[in-house]
C-alpha cells in the first residue's frame, strides 16, 4: 500500500474517532412513546452519511484479475437511506475514487502500445441497494449498541482511464458508442456486509465492505482471456445521521421486545384495564345485564321476556323455531320439517289407508290383541329410518266433549309409549286427539261405539 494512501486513511479515521467522541458526550437520549403497530410515523427513519475508505481493483471472493499487482487508493461517498422497518430499509449511494493497477514490470500490448500499469478514475458509481438488518431483535439487552448489515442491488458506473501508458492514454472526450463522451458507463451489482456502532441517538458510527461486480471487461482498460467481468471493492468507514424529530426514537435501533414489554407494563394500560373493569361493575349494577326468564339474553335486548324454562332460544331471546313453522324446536315432533300445530309440528298425512285398535270403554290400555299390530308397525319404522308415524285417537260419545277429549289422548299416548319402549324414536310419533268429534260408525249402537273407541295411525 502506498503511504500517502495510509496517511489518508489514518488521518480520517482519526478525526471520525474524534468526532464520535465529541457527539456522544453532547448527545442525549431521546424519549420514546412509541407503540407497538403504531406504524412508521412514530420513528425517525431517515439517515444521510459520509464515508470514505480504500478501493482496490479486486474482491475477496477471489475470480480472474487483468493485473498481478494492485495498490490501494482513496475513495469515498456518501449515502441516504429510508428504513422501512425494524430490519429492512433501502439505501441510495454514491462513490468516487480511483483505482490503480501493474503487472510487476511485464508488458501487456494492448493494441495501442505496450503498458505496465494504469489507473482508472471512477467519476460516480450510483447504486440502490436493499439493506437487511440482521441484529434488530435482541434478547439480551433491551438497547442494541451494534447491528450488522447485509446488502445488495443495482448500479451505474461512470469511469475512465487516466493511467494506460504514458503515450496511449485515451482522452475525455472519447469514449462511448460516438466518441464523444467523457465517460465510460456500465450497469453493475453491489453486494456488501457492514456493522453499525451506535455513538448517539442520532449518529452511527459504520464500517463496511462491499464488492462489485461490472457488467463489462473495460474498468482497467484491458480485456482479459475468457469472458470475464471486471470488479472491485470498497473498505469504508463513515458517518450517518439521522433526521427528523428528537421526539421519536431512531428505527435502525428499537428492540421489538423491549417495546412489547414496555407497551405490556405500561400503568395507562393498567389503569384503562381497571376502568373498563369499573364500567361493566356499573353496568351489571343498574340491571343492563339481568336476565329474568333465564335464557341467556339480557331483559334489554329480549323479544321474548317470558320464555318458558329449558327452551332453547336465538339472539333476541325468542325460541328456536328451525323450520319455522310457529312451532317451537322444544316442543316440535318434526323440528326439521313444517307441520301443523294439531300433529305437534309435523306434517299432515296426505292419501293412504290407515290401521286402527280398539279400546275398552273407559279406558286407555292397550289390548293383548293390538301387540302384534304394533310389533309389525315398529318393525317397518326401524326398516325405514326416514319414516314417520300419526297416531289419532278418538272416544265415542259417552260423557262430556272434554272428557272424550283427554280420553282420546290418553290412548294415543299409550300406543307411542309401546313405540318408544320397542326402540322408536319419539320425534318420530305424531299425536292427535279428537275425541268423539270424529265417530267411524253411529254411536247409537253398542257395535258401532265400539269401533269409535280407537286409535289410528299412518305411516309415511
Amino acid at each position: 500500500m502506498k503511504n500517502s494512501t495510509i496517511k489518508k486513511a489514518l488521518v480520517f479515521s482519526l478525526v471520525a474517532l474524534l468526532a464520535l467522541g465529541e457527539v456522544s458526550l453532547a448527545q442525549t437520549a431521546a424519549s420514546s412513546s412509541a407503540k407497538v403497530f403504531g406504524g412508521r410515523g412514530q420513528y425517525r427513519t431517515w439517515n444521510v452519511g459520509v464515508n470514505a475508505g480504500v478501493l482496490e481493483p479486486i474482491v475477496k471472493t477471489g475470480g480472474t484479475n487483468d493485473f498481478t499487482n494492485w495498490s490501494p487508493s482513496l475513495g469515498y461517498g456518501f449515502t441516504v437511506r429510508k428504513q422501512l422497518g425494524h430490519a429492512f430499509g433501502l439505501e441510495l449511494g454514491f462513490l468516487s475514487g480511483r483505482l490503480t493497477y501493474d503487472n510487476g514490470g511485464a508488458t501487456i500490448n494492448l493494441g495501442s502500445g505496450p503498458r505496465t500499469d494504469g489507473v482508472t478514475q471512477i467519476s460516480s458509481a450510483i447504486s440502490i441497494m436493499a439493506v437487511t438488518n440482521v441484529a434488530t431483535v435482541d434478547f439480551l439487552k433491551r438497547e442494541n449498541a451494534i447491528n450488522f448489515t447485509v446488502k445488495a442491488g443495482f448500479g451505474q458506473a461512470a469511469y475512465h482511464w487516466v493511467e494506460i501508458n504514458p503515450n496511449a492514454t485515451p482522452a475525455k472526450g472519447t469514449y462511448g458508442p460516438n466518441r464523444d463522451r467523457n465517460n465510460i458507463r456500465n450497469e453493475y451489482v453491489p453486494v456488501g456486509f457492514g456493522v453499525k456502532f451506535k455513538v448517539s441517538e442520532r449518529v452511527n458510527f459504520d464500517l463496511g465492505y462491499t464488492m462489485n461486480f461490472l457488467d463489462a471487461d473495460d474498468l482497467d482498460g484491458t480485456k482479459g482471456k475468457g469472458f470475464t467481468k471486471d470488479k472491485w471493492s470498497y473498505k469504508s468507514a463513515g458517518l450517518e445521521f439521522s433526521l427528523g424529530s428528537t421526539a421519536k426514537p431512531n428505527l435502525d435501533w428499537v428492540n421489538p421486545l423491549a417495546l412489547m414489554y414496555d407497551e405490556l407494563k405500561d400503568i395507562t394500560l393498567r389503569q384503562e384495564v381497571e376502568a373498563l373493569k369499573g364500567r361493566v361493575s356499573a353496568l351489571e349494577a343498574a340491571d343492563l345485564l339481568k336476565d329474568s326468564d333465564g335464557d341467556g339474553v339480557a331483559d334489554k335486548l329480549d323479544k321474548c321476556p317470558n320464555t318458558e324454562a329449558g327452551i332453547k332460544v336465538d339472539g333476541s331471546g325468542c325460541p328456536l323455531d328451525v323450520d319455522a313453522d310457529g312451532i317451537p324446536d322444544s316442543k316440535d315432533a318434526c323440528p326439521t320439517v313444517k307441520g301443523t300445530a294439531a300433529l305437534n309440528g309435523c306434517p299432515e298425512f296426505v292419501g293412504g289407508s290407515s290401521i286402527a285398535i280398539q279400546f275398552e270403554f273407559n279406558s286407555s290400555v292397550l289390548k293383548t290383541n293390538a301387540y302384534p299390530i304394533l310389533d309389525k308397525l315398529s318393525s317397518d319404522l326401524k326398516a325405514n329410518s326416514s319414516s314417520i308415524v300419526q297416531l289419532d285417537g278418538h272416544a265415542s260419545a259417552e260423557g262430556t266433549d272434554e272428557y272424550n277429549m283427554s280420553l282420546s289422548r290418553d290412548r294415543a299416548n299409550s300406543v307411542k309409549t309401546y313405540l318408544v319402549n320397542a326402540g322408536i324414536a319419539a320425534g318420530r310419533i305424531a299425536t292427535s286427539a279428537y275425541g268423539e268429534s270424529r265417530p267411524l260408525a253411529s254411536n247409537s249402537t253398542e257395535a258401532g261405539r265400539t269401533q269409535n273407541r280407537r286409535v289410528e295411525f299412518k305411516q309415511q
